[in-house]
C-alpha cells in the first residue's frame, strides 16, 4: 500500500510576487550565527520586505516551525530565474511607511554577493564631513 502524499500547500513558503529581487545583507550577530549550526557551511543573511500582512506571515512561519516544517522565501533573482532560501527567523515591524517583514535566511556562499561601493575615495584626500560645506 502506498502512503498518501503530504499535501504541498502555500503555508510552507513566502513568495515575492512583484518588485525587484530582495537585497540580502550578511549577518554577523552572534544569535543569528547560531541559526547556522549544521554539517554544511552557509551564510546567514537578512532581507527587509514591504508587506501588507507582516504579522500573518510571521504567524505562518511560527505555525510551520511548530510542526517541524521548513519555510522558504521564494523570489526571482536578477537574471529572472526563480530561487528559494530557507527562512530561519522572521519579525514584522510597523513603520511610518507601512509594515516591514524582516527575514533571516540561509544562503549558500555562491548565492550571496557582497555589494561593495567603490565610489568611496577615502584614500589620501582630506577626511571632511560630507554634510558640511566650506564657505
Amino acid at each position: 500500500m502506498i502512503p498518501p502524499m503530504e499535501s504541498k500547500d502555500m503555508d510552507d513558503k513566502i513568495t515575492i510576487i512583484e518588485g525587484p529581487p530582495p537585497a540580502f545583507e550578511l549577518v554577523n550577530d552572534g544569535w543569528a550565527l547560531g541559526l547556522n549550526e549544521g554539517p554544511f557551511l552557509f551564510d546567514v543573511a537578512i532581507t527587509r520586505l514591504r508587506t501588507f500582512n507582516g504579522p500573518a506571515l510571521v504567524e505562518r512561519c511560527h505555525r510551520a516551525w511548530r510542526h517541524k516544517k521548513d519555510v522558504h522565501l521564494e523570489y526571482r533573482q536578477e537574471d529572472g530565474l526563480e530561487a528559494e532560501a530557507p527562512i530561519l527567523a522572521a519579525r514584522a515591524l510597523e513603520t511610518t511607511d507601512g509594515q516591514v517583514l524582516l527575514l533571516w535566511v540561509r544562503l549558500e556562499a555562491k548565492e550571496f554577493e557582497l555589494e561593495m561601493d567603490f565610489d568611496d575615495d577615502s584614500g589620501d584626500e582630506d577626511d571632511e564631513d560630507p554634510g558640511l560645506s566650506s564657505l
